[in-house]
């Protein structure tokens, strides 16, 4: 009896390893993100300033992001803007692919299918397959590259209907210490 209740446990325990991993392993190329961000950048809204947090939450199996972008007055756009968004990226394992779903204070849904991720996991393409709260037809495209362990610029790209991508913004992000 002993000796099968011990083997059951090194079965479950060793399933549970082997599941754990594979979460593990699964997240490997965005582990990077991982912490609080800032930034300078800017594109239609005008030149801004920018702060953003990755955390893993619920056992490594979702990132939450949260995003503030302040962009002060300016002859272009006099009253300035905040921007502020949370996002989750998530692994569809019957897709095998990431998806990021972003909810926009101006009340935009943005949801992302992972378009391509670069073999030494160095540029990250999200590119949408559905956005709420826009006419029809419009594309919407976040781009990541990693410069290093410590840095990344974020390319956020929109396409009207039938029109070619075109950047809305760029930001080049550092880690906070």
């Amino acid at each position: 009896m002993i000796k099968l209740l011990t083997a059951t446990l090194l079965f479950f325990s060793a399933s549970f390893f082997a599941q754990e991993t594979s979460q593990d392993s699964i997240w490997q190329n965005f582990k990077f993100l991982s912490g609080n961000w800032e930034g300078k950048g800017g594109g239609e809204p005008g030149q801004g300033i920018y702060e953003r947090s990755y955390n893993f939450i619920f056992n490594n199996r979702f990132i939450e992001v949260r995003n503030k972008s302040t962009y002060p007055p300016s002859n272009e756009n006099l009253k300035g803007e905040v921007h502020q968004d949370i996002g989750y990226i998530s692994y569809d394992k019957i897709r095998k692919t990431f998806v990021l779903r972003q909810f926009h204070v101006e009340g935009f849904v943005n949801q992302y299918i992972l378009e391509s991720m670069s073999t030494d996991g160095k540029k990250i393409v999200f590119i949408s397959e559905a956005i709420e709260n826009i006419k029809p037809g419009w594309r919407a495209k976040e781009t990541y590259q990693v410069n290093s362990d410590n840095e990344f610029t974020e390319t956020f790209e929109l396409a009207p209907p039938n029109k070619e991508f075109e950047a809305y913004s760029t930001v080049t992000l550092k880690k906070k210490k």
